[in-house]
This record gives C-alpha cells, sequence and structure tokens, in this order.
C-alpha cells in the first residue's frame, strides 16, 4: 500500500514534462521531510543533476512550481539546496486516514504461496536457557512473526543439541554425586537441576586439575612441554584441554560414557533420556514465559547421522574429496575461504556435516524456499561454509539461505560464563525485570485498586516488555549490554514507555464511550500533531516490508517507540475529549484508536503483550 503514488507519478510526470526526460521508480528518492524544515515529505533532486546539467535549486523550484500546478493535493513547496520539500493539503491527509481505518489487517501483506523456516534457540540440554539465549530467542520468534506478516508461511524450528562431552559431563556429575535426587526431591525447575550438575563437574574438574600441578607427574609434564621462559601457572592455564583428554580420571569418565551413548549403551542410554526430559520439561516452562512455540523439533541425536549420506553425495558429485587417511574436505579456496573437513578420518562427522543432512531434510519435510538461522556471529564462518556447500550441491533451497547473526549480551558487570556457573539464567532475569516492574509499578501505585491476579498479570506484561523491547531494538549485528533497572525506564526509549502510550489511548477510548468510533465526522482541519500520527500510519506497512527483507525488528522497535513519543506529544498539545467541536473529538478518537490498533500490531510482532492499564 503506497500512499506517496500519485505524488510519486507526478514527480515522474513533471520531470518528462519540464527536461523531457523518463525516470525510474527506484531512481525517486522520498522521505518525510525533517522538522526544521517547512513540508510534510521531500524529494531528492541531486540524481537528476548530473543528467540535466543544472543546479539543485533551480531542478527543484521548477518542480515544485509545476506540481503545485498541475496536483490538487500539493498546496506549497520549499527547495532547499538539493531537496524539494513539498506541503499537501488537508483532504490528502484525511483521504489516507479514512484509508488506513477501511484497510483490514493494515500493514500485513496477503499470502505470496512461499514457506521459510525459521531456526531459533537451539539450546544444549546440559544447562538451562540464559541471556543470550533469551536474545537469540526473541530475534528468532520476532521475525518469524514478520516474516509472516510479509506473507510467507512460517514453520518455526529449533534443533536441540542433546548428545556430546558437555551433556555427558552433567550426566556423570549427577550419576557419582546425585544421591538419587530428582528435580522434585529437591524442589528445582528441570533444567536447572542438571545445569546445576554441570557447574558441579567443572567443580570437580578444576580441583582434580588443581591437585594434578603437584604431583609429580604434573611437574613432569611442565618441564617436558613447557615454552621457553613459560611459569607453572601460565604453562596449566594453557593445558587444561590437553589435560582433559589425556590425564584426567574425570575427562576418562565423561568421554567412556560418550562412547557408551554411541553404542547405545541401555544403561546410558537410559540416564540420558531421564535427564533430558528434565531439562525438556523446564524449558517448556522458559518457553511459555516468554510466549514462544514450535513447529518443528530437531535433535543432535538424530540429526549427526544424517550428514553421512551427504557425503557420499558430495563424493559421487566431485563436490568433495578424500585424502588418503579416508578423511573427507571440500576446498572452498576458490570463493576466499579455506579447506574445510567434513568427514573424519574415523567415519564421525563434524557439525557443518550434521548441518548440511539437516538442511536436507528439512526441505524434504517443509518444502521451504527459505531457511533462516539465528545463531551468534561467533559462527559467521561456519554458516558462510555452509551456504557455499549447498549452492555446490545445487539445493533447490540454496539461494535462500540467511545467517540471522547477532552480537553477544554482557550485563554491567561483565562477561558470563557457563561452566563456572556465572550465566544469568532466563528465569532469573525475566524473575527480575518483574520485581523491577512491581518496584516501579509501587512508587505510581496507579493499579492498587486492581485484583492481585490482575495487578500480577499486568507487572508480567511490563516486565517482559521491559526486557524483550530492550533486547529487540539494537541492531541484531551490534553486541549489547542488557541493564534490568534502565530497561522498565518509564520515560526513556524502552517498552513501558510504549506501552504507557498504548494504555493511555485506552483511556481516552473508555472516557468517550464506545460508540464514538462508530460516528462520523466532518473534521476539515488537520493540524501538524494530527498530520505527524498519520504520517507515522502511512509509513507501517514499508517498516513491516523492511523489517521482513532485513530479518531486523529493531526497525519496528524503534517505530513504535516513535510513534509512541508523537502520541505523547500530541496527548498533551492537542484537546480530544474536550475538543473544539464534536468533529474534533470524533475525529481525534478514532485517529488515537488507529495509532492505539497499530502499536499493538508492532509490539505483536515483536513478541510483546500490552496491558489494558498500568
Amino acid at each position: 500500500m503506497n500512499f506517496l503514488s500519485d505524488i510519486r507519478d507526478s514527480f515522474k510526470k513533471a520531470v518528462l514534462s519540464i527536461f523531457a526526460i523518463e525516470i525510474l521508480d527506484n531512481e525517486i528518492l522520498i522521505n518525510e521531510t525533517r522538522k526544521e524544515f517547512i513540508g510534510d515529505f521531500t524529494f531528492v533532486i541531486f540524481p537528476l543533476v548530473k543528467a540535466l546539467k543544472k543546479s539543485p535549486v533551480e531542478i527543484g523550484s521548477q518542480i515544485g512550481a509545476w506540481l503545485v500546478e498541475n496536483n490538487e493535493d500539493i498546496v506549497a513547496y520549499e527547495t532547499v539546496q538539493g531537496f524539494l520539500n513539498l506541503s499537501l493539503n488537508d483532504t490528502f491527509w484525511q483521504r489516507v486516514f479514512d484509508k488506513i481505518q477501511k484497510t483490514p489487517h493494515y500493514g500485513y501483506a496477503p499470502a505470496n504461496g512461499k514457506k521459510v523456516l525459521v531456526e531459533f534457540s537451539s539450546p544444549n540440554t546440559n544447562k538451562p536457557l540464559h541471556l543470550g539465549h533469551i536474545r537469540n530467542i526473541l530475534l528468532g520468534w520476532s521475525c518469524s512473526k514478520i516474516l509472516k506478516a510479509n506473507g510467507y508461511e512460517v514453520i518455526r524450528a529449533q534443533v536441540i543439541n542433546d548428545r556430546g562431552i558437555a551433556i555427558c559431563k552433567s550426566m556423570l556429575a549427577w550419576q557419582k554425586f546425585g544421591n538419587g535426587a530428582t528435580p522434585t526431591s529437591a524442589n528445582i525447575k528441570g533444567d536447572h537441576f542438571v545445569g546445576d550438575y554441570y557447574v558441579l563437574f567443572e567443580k570437580e574438574f578444576v580441583r582434580e586439575y588443581e591437585g594434578f600441578q603437584f604431583t609429580e607427574m604434573g611437574i613432569a609434564v611442565y618441564e617436558k612441554n613447557k615454552k621457553e621462559g613459560q611459569d607453572l601457572t601460565s604453562f596449566f592455564k594453557e593445558y587444561k584441554n590437553t589435560y582433559f583428554n589425556t590425564y584426567s580420571a574425570l575427562g576418562a569418565e565423561a568421554k567412556a560414557m560418550l562412547i557408551a551413548w554411541e553404542a547405545k549403551d541401555p544403561e546410558v542410554t537410559a540416564l540420558w533420556k531421564k535427564m533430558n526430559s528434565w531439562v525438556y520439561e523446564g524449558f517448556d516452562q522458559t518457553y511459555q514465559m516468554l510466549g514462544v512455540s514450535f513447529d518443528a523439533l530437531y535433535y543432535e541425536s538424530d540429526t549427526y547421522i544424517l550428514g553421512k549420506k551427504a557425503v557420499e553425495d558430495g563424493l559421487a558429485k566431485g563436490v568433495f574429496y578424500q585424502q588418503e587417511d579416508g578423511s573427507v574436505w571440500v576446498n572452498l579456496e576458490d570463493v576466499g575461504m579455506d579447506r574445510k573437513i567434513v568427514l573424519r578420518s574415523d567415519g564421525t562427522s563434524v557439525y557443518i556435516t550434521q548441518d548440511i543432512g539437516t538442511a536436507q531434510q528439512r526441505y524434504a519435510d517443509h518444502g521451504v524456499e527459505k531457511m533462516v538461522y539465528t545463531v551468534a556471529d561467533e559462527q559467521d564462518y561456519h554458516f558462510k561454509v555452509l551456504f557455499e556447500i549447498c549452492k555446490r550441491f545445487n539445493e533447490p533451497f540454496a539461494q535462500g539461505l540467511y545467517h540471522l547473526s547477532y552480537g553477544m549480551v554482557d550485563l554491567p558487570t561483565g562477561r558470563m560464563k557457563s561452566r563456572e556457573g556465572t550465566v544469568v539464567d532466563a528465569d532469573d532475569l525475566m524473575s527480575e525485570v518483574i520485581q523491577e516492574a512491581r518496584n516501579m509499578s509501587a512508587d505510581r501505585g496507579e493499579i492498587t485498586a486492581l485484583s492481585h491476579e490482575e495487578q500480577e498479570d499486568i507487572l508480567r506484561k511490563i516486565g517482559l516488555a521491559a526486557l524483550k523491547f530492550f533486547i529487540i531494538k539494537v541492531q541484531p549485528k551490534k553486541r549489547m549490554i542488557f541493564d534490568p533497572k534502565e530497561s522498565v525506564d518509564m520515560q526513556g526509549q524502552t517498552g513501558p514507555y510504549v506501552q504507557n502510550a498504548y494504555v493511555r489511548i485506552q483511556s481516552v477510548k473508555r472516557k468517550a464511550g464506545n460508540d464514538i468510533l462508530s460516528k462520523d465526522s466532518q473534521y476539515t482541519t488537520v493540524n501538524e500533531y494530527e498530520k505527524t500520527l498519520i504520517g507515522h500510519l502511512m509509513l507501517f506497512p514499508q517498516i513491516i516490508k523492511d523489517a521482513g527483507e532485513q530479518y531486523d525488528p529493531s526497525g519496528l522497535a524503534n517505530y513504535a517507540y516513535n510513534l509512541a513519543k508523537d502520541y505523547h506529544r500530541f496527548y498533551h498539545e492537542v484537546r480530544i475529549l474536550n475538543a473544539e467541536s464534536e468533529d474534533a473529538k470524533i475525529f481525534r478518537a478514532k485517529l488515537s484508536d488507529q495509532v492505539g490498533s497499530v502499536l499493538e500490531t508492532t509490539f505483536d510482532l515483536l513478541g510483546i503483550e500490552m496491558p489494558e492499564r498500568m
């Protein structure tokens, strides 16, 4: 829906009529006029300067005069350097607003018949979800909703990393130190319960390692392998992984458990299933609190074997080659990458192999044209390799692969480390932001008349809005610091600030009465505050379109903030319920309602709920 199509067409006709040249739609640049200048919309004249060999002011003035003469919507113009600012009449704004109100599901595109799979979350089953997962989940969930709003059929998926040495560390620690405890007996959420044993394994391993360093064998290892001038402390700091794989008793037990699991040992398999079930139950509770769900689940315990067939096909097609030791590789040096192993000499697959097989399986399952991988930027190179291999396989989905890469999330106190137990759990973080909302609400005292259940529901919505908006408003590729206290600020660029605009609108509607929105208005004068709001509403379909094309919900978050900010200004500067006339009251009530609807839709696309009061 392009409300400016007539204005664009008039601009093209003006250039053709005055200068006898035709320009294409993609050569026409039009933006909202900056607030410090007079006008509503601005055409950029600079692209015409070279072709016409005239000054931008001369070109702009001639086009502006033609437009005022030939387009009844345009009442004035001003040329400022290479920019032509146009002022539109009140009839234009009324016509636009009327069309917006009459458009069902305003901002959404019709179904396009295409499918996209969005992968996000994809946790490990040895620990609970944490702050880093929250950014991943919020980006993936929001992008999936935005793509659906852009007409796609969306499949939301995750790959659950339920195998490997890290999983065995949790299992071994529980086996050795758990004494038969369960999440129920310990009164601990299942994923937290298992995560505690992962941390416990690390503590026991560190204790074992520190003891080894001062044994006769440890000193001998140091003397044999130290670098020139390297002291004991720095040597053992670097030697930790080698010790785990070579000398550690705990390491040997964990690796033996992994081998037993791969051999489908009944006892280890039963333990694996039991502990994973505890984790899944905990994950489900966290997902429910975050308001997210999945259409398809893939488990690494299944997908790790999928790539074997891909290796055979790659060898047959000449995409891969085999070394003398039996390992299989791909050479990507011709596209600026390196040689990458896809199958080890012992016949075991690597992550890239699994991902090839998983992508093929997803296409077989769902027939999607696009696949979006929501994974931190630490894996940028991995996905470049994966996508290039899929192209060389001539996969039908190869051109539709996208890595939604995002920067890590830190806290004001610094980075987090899972093994050391310094990660901020997602559940604890959600509780903290809800508590911050509770503290804020206590200071304001505006919902105390409601029931306890109603208050808690509102506080949950405010707290989670604070968390989600604070994270989503940052462009995905940027690293960020999350501050719980700052996130609930009612005056900053925050979720509660936007929610407050929505709540204010609901209050206006309640006071105005339900029937006012069904009345017709003969309001004929549109003031600057009303134009600003209608201008924001005009942009909404394009904002959704851009967010879908760029896989970036931050534009929608910032759009919601700017719309809310201008509504707050409108609310303070313009009389609504005590307007100068009944027509003005009806128009402004309807405008408020439409702003509220768009704010609610925008927040829904970001995975955020709106409260009716706060």
